[in-house]
């Protein structure tokens, strides 16, 4: 069954605050095997000019994507989420993440689709530090797959 179109527009509560650990940020960055000396030396991020270690740039899908769980799970919405496949991610910096942030996330459904009996869903999450700054909007795409026919 098809999504409602109605819901494209809606947005979802923030999200609580995500404290953003140096030790989260070394470890995100030894996960995708990124050696960047300003993800896990704070020195060497002064040198470039932050206050202290940066994330990868990949670092805020985990929490954004987080944070569409509440569309996910909205039973209004009626997503079968057993049928669904990541189908693309972007972001939009304004400044990088930084250890000692406290971030929330805003979700809102970009756009509703029907391609070939497969659901796409677009969603956009807008990153706030604890001052308000925007810091990061992320888009995710989820594709949730046709039923089979028996």
């Amino acid at each position: 069954m098809a999504l409602d179109q109605s819901f494209v527009g809606r947005s979802y509560p923030p999200t609580a605050p995500y404290e953003v650990g140096r030790e989260k940020i070394r470890e995100f960055a030894e996960a995708v095997g990124d050696a960047n000396p300003a993800y896990t030396d704070p020195e060497a991020a002064k040198a470039l000019g932050h206050p202290d270690v940066i994330a990868p740039p990949t670092f805020v899908f985990a929490i954004t994507f987080k944070a569409a769980g509440q569309v996910v799970q909205d039973p209004q919405l009626g997503l079968d989420y057993s049928r669904v496949v990541h189908g693309d991610q972007k972001f939009a910096y304004n400044r990088p993440v930084r250890a000692g942030d406290r971030l929330t996330v805003t979700s809102t459904i970009e756009a509703v689709k029907s391609l070939a009996g497969n659901d796409i869903l677009d969603i956009r999450g807008e990153v706030h530090d604890e001052a308000g700054e925007h810091v990061v909007t992320a888009w995710t795409k989820l594709v949730a797959r046709a039923a089979e026919e028996a």
